[in-house]
């Protein structure tokens, strides 16, 4: 039976419809969780990254994630926790998305002693991955809540772990990692709140994911510059997306941020975080902000995590769409 040139042209049109569906479905997605639609604020850690076998990985919840409750979060796999510190494990978090101002978010909501972090696993009845000393921490949290204590993991320096398809492991961070006695509570809490101290839950750390399309991830986490930037994540891993913490004086400053993009793990692209500042308006970078400082100083192209805003990225880390 012979197509008409209409029937032709439809055929193909349907190809290439599917053909670009294809492509897409092997795209790893990631979604900020910030605390303002569409901007870059103060607070923002938070981000969703999903794999093409629909695997979903929630990284440092921190405060801007509304609590198990917010409707952003959808299913989550595991969790994962850089260091304990409250802006990452969420020590309190805002009570819902665009409360307060973008340089001074509402974070009413006091998530201690359980963590931002552990309220979620125990909902999502997720996995929470780390690394050091603290996945004993997640533990005996889960277990006294109710929870299945195993389903803290644990995956040291050069080990890594695979949930769904997606490989996982931690990478050095320099930087500390001290556990608020808001968290430890009794009276072993109240020693190290009275003396101004934290309990040692072991190095920092950050993480490289590889995902099934063949991106690797490097999440930088909160750490200065390091020897293992070069020598771990780009030349041992080859991590072709970043996403790296700006923020200065507790982390890499925005110039020094951009060496370590520029020379040392040499990506293809890098999605600025941790800016702590109010770094967008209407979803533009605001001038003369440290994020503005970055944006300019590094080679690669910088991409802007705008809270709500889905990025796909294809196996060579370029930005196919969101960006």
């Amino acid at each position: 039976m012979k197509m008409s040139r209409l029937s032709i042209a439809a055929f193909v049109a349907a190809i290439a419809v599917a053909a670009a569906q294809s492509v897409a479905a092997e795209n790893v997605k990631i979604i900020p969780l910030g605390s303002h639609d569409g901007e870059l604020c103060r607070f923002d850690r938070a981000m969703i990254l999903k794999d093409p076998d629909g695997t979903r990985i929630l990284y440092d919840p921190g405060r801007t994630v509304a609590g198990s409750s917010d409707r952003r979060l959808g299913k989550i796999d595991v969790v994962l926790v850089s260091h304990m510190h409250g802006d990452h494990v969420g020590d309190r978090h805002i009570p819902q998305v665009n409360r307060g101002e973008c340089g001074k978010p509402d974070v009413s909501v006091v998530a201690a002693p359980n963590t931002n972090a552990v309220n979620i696993v125990l909902a999502k009845k997720a996995k929470i991955i780390t690394g050091s000393e603290m996945p004993r921490f997640f533990s005996s949290k889960l277990k006294a809540l109710g929870g299945n204590p195993k389903a803290s993991q644990l995956v040291r320096f050069g080990a890594s772990r695979t949930v769904g398809g997606v490989s996982i492991t931690t990478v050095p961070a320099v930087h500390s990692n001290g556990v608020s006695g808001a968290f430890i509570e009794g009276e072993l809490g109240e020693m190290l709140k009275s003396a101004g101290l934290t309990a040692y839950a072991g190095p920092p750390t950050g993480y490289v994911l590889t995902f099934t399309n063949g991106l690797v991830v490097y999440l930088s986490g909160d750490t200065g510059i390091t020897a293992e930037q070069d020598s771990v994540v780009r030349q041992h891993y080859q991590a072709k997306l970043v996403v790296m913490n700006i923020g200065d004086i507790f982390t890499t400053g925005p110039t020094e941020a951009a060496f370590v993009i520029n020379e040392l793990v040499r990506p293809a692209a890098v999605i600025a975080s941790h800016a702590n500042e109010a770094a967008t308006r209407n979803g533009k970078v605001i001038a003369g902000t440290k994020t503005d400082t970055f944006m300019k100083a590094t080679n690669v192209p910088v991409h802007l995590p705008l809270s709500g805003r889905t990025m796909e990225f294809n196996s060579d880390g370029k930005c196919i769409s969101g960006c």
